[in-house]
């Protein structure tokens, strides 16, 4: 090997693993459409808090937006799921996304018509619930046909990249916008992003799910998916461990109160208190090559998620803002870990007729998950202090996960070369 090929192959072991969008043309097109819908969505969920805002004036009417997408992604998560393990599931996904096009489609009316009243816009963001948690079943199953087991977690780390650059750079493009030209011109830009989804999604192959025991087209039942899951304690395991760091050590509901408190700061500070832990979770996936060579998956996501609890503990410790933007971005390289892991072990031990039902499982958790966080943080806060809720749940997370671990020990000898559920 020359001088010049050893730096160039060490980068290679420590930066995001290209080599799912190298070998195969269909998750390429499924990962850049993602990529390019995901800023699209970002920007369109600004523009219609902006929007909500200047209708109505009130922070609680824009906080209902997150209460209309919240519950039909709880409720549709679980059918979503089901309806992938029984129809063709690039059918699903092509239809599904055409319907958040039609929907984003439907905002640019609003907004040139001069829609006053919010009811409108609370439909529309609930309906776009509905369709992604059709999609979301459905494309995540997918990922599984198109790539060879060894490539997963490469996959994985880059669909992390996908939401996270979505969550950071969709909604500063979408308040530029607005600012420049106006809700319109926000939402076709949405709207227009959505046709490389589209696209993808009409190359893919057919994807009948692989049933065993009748062929495609038996009606897949959710109770059978969770009766699945009940029985499967390195799946479970998989859930356990996100509830414990997203439910006890989610600080986000707090941060608009400790940007002033602890650091006398304003929305600005919050502002930078919300792109920490994103920006994090990015450079995890930007330097996730490494993530390939692990073996011991299930080990993996016990030391990531107690590192998550760890970094918000000490976070909550802090009161010099730059070190708290510090453990607050790795507590997002943590998350990034765990995601990639966690998603892994649902496409590689769960078998093709069931990967639909059980990413409709995840789905559920990581929606209601992180509002029940909000919500305890928030009640611990006010009945304590932010510091007790903060440094208090991610003690508790790291306590959670040692005895999740203690339990069922067989979880941290998970290996990769023999996935068991």
């Amino acid at each position: 090997m020359t001088e010049s090929a050893e730096p160039r192959a060490s980068r290679s072991h420590i930066l995001a693993d290209l080599t799912p969008l190298r070998t195969s043309p269909d998750y390429r097109r499924l990962w850049f459409g993602n990529t390019v819908s995901w800023i699209g969505q970002g920007m369109t969920a600004l523009a219609v808090s902006l929007q909500v805002y200047d209708i109505t004036g009130s922070a609680f009417s824009v906080g209902l937006i997150g209460f209309c997408s919240l519950v039909p992604l709880v409720v549709f998560g679980l059918y979503g799921g089901a309806v992938a393990d029984t129809v063709d599931r690039r059918k699903l996904g092509l239809f599904s996304a055409f319907g958040s096009f039609g929907l984003s489609l439907l905002l640019v009316a609003t907004a040139v018509v001069g829609v006053d009243h919010v009811a409108p816009l609370y439909a529309i963001v609930a309906l776009q619930a509905v369709c992604f948690a059709l999609n979301a079943p459905a494309r995540s199953s997918m990922i599984a046909r198109l790539l060879p087991a060894e490539q997963l977690p490469a996959a994985n780390a880059l669909t992390t990249m996908t939401s996270t650059t979505g969550t950071l750079v969709g909604p500063m493009l979408g308040g530029l916008i607005v600012g420049w030209w106006g809700y319109r011109a926000a939402y076709t830009v949405d709207a227009v992003c959505f046709t490389a989804s589209l696209y993808a999604m009409w190359r893919l192959p057919s994807m009948l799910p692989d049933r065993e025991g009748g062929g495609a087209g038996k009606r897949a039942s959710v109770l059978d998916g969770l009766r699945f899951l009940g029985t499967r304690p390195n799946l479970r395991m998989t859930f356990f461990t996100d509830l414990c760091a997203m439910v006890l050590a989610h600080p986000r509901a707090l941060f608009p109160v400790v940007a002033v408190l602890w650091y006398g700061g304003d929305a600005r500070t919050t502002g930078l208190l919300v792109a920490a832990p994103a920006l994090g979770a990015l450079l995890g996936g930007v330097f996730s090559g490494w993530l390939g060579r692990v073996r011991r998956h299930g080990l993996a996501i016990l030391l990531a998620v107690g590192a998550w609890g760890a970094a918000v503990a000490v976070f909550g410790l802090t009161r010099n803002l730059w070190l708290g933007l510090l453990f607050l971005a790795l507590a997002g390289c943590a998350d990034t870990v765990s995601m990639v892991f966690r998603n892994t072990m649902l496409q590689a031990a769960v078998p093709d007729e069931l990967r639909g039902r059980l990413q409709g499982v995840f789905i559920v958790v990581v929606a209601g998950g992180p509002r029940l966080g909000d919500f305890l943080a928030g009640s611990v806060a006010d009945l304590a202090t932010p510091a007790v809720a903060v440094t208090g749940g991610g003690l508790l997370c790291v306590t959670g996960v040692a005895l999740l671990a203690l339990k069922w020990r067989a979880f941290a000898r998970y290996d990769a070369r023999d996935p068991q559920p």
